[in-house]
């Protein structure tokens, strides 16, 4: 099941941050983030545990995925997917027309998935993420 993130699901959301990423995002960071309106989202529920979340943010008719995360335990199930088809079709409720994201170069996992959603690759950020050191690829779906 996918729904909008609650306040409630915040200890299982950084949890999942912690384990998926090397600079992970603080609960404040995520607290405010869910504050604020221009801001959607979403968590996957499976047999009563957050296995995955994933966030956008609205910037006019523009929309930035800013996060998508899958616990280790339930990738492989579509979750991942799932979960960003239902965050664009809600930034395309919210008169979003085109989505922007990074991710590392080398994680060929996300790009695939960005790509299976419609995502095409249109530049690189040169040393954009840290511990590790990394490249980040632009993507945009219009």
């Amino acid at each position: 099941m996918i729904r909008k993130m609650e306040t409630a699901d915040l200890e299982q959301v950084c949890a999942i941050e912690t384990l998926c990423f090397s600079v992970p995002w603080t609960r404040a960071v995520f607290q405010d983030s869910l504050s604020r309106e221009e801001y959607l989202y979403f968590v996957a529920v499976s047999e009563g545990q957050i296995a995955g979340y994933c966030g956008l943010l609205m910037i006019g008719e523009e929309g930035d995925v800013v996060n998508v995360a899958v616990h280790p335990d339930w990738r492989k199930q579509g979750i991942g997917q799932n979960m960003l088809e239902t965050l664009l079709q809600a930034g395309h409720e919210n008169g979003i027309s085109a989505f922007t994201l990074e991710v590392r170069v080398g994680n060929t996992a996300a790009i695939h998935l960005y790509e299976k959603t419609g995502f095409v690759p249109v530049g690189v950020r040169r040393g954009y993420y840290e511990k590790p050191q990394e490249d980040a690829l632009i993507m945009w779906k219009r």
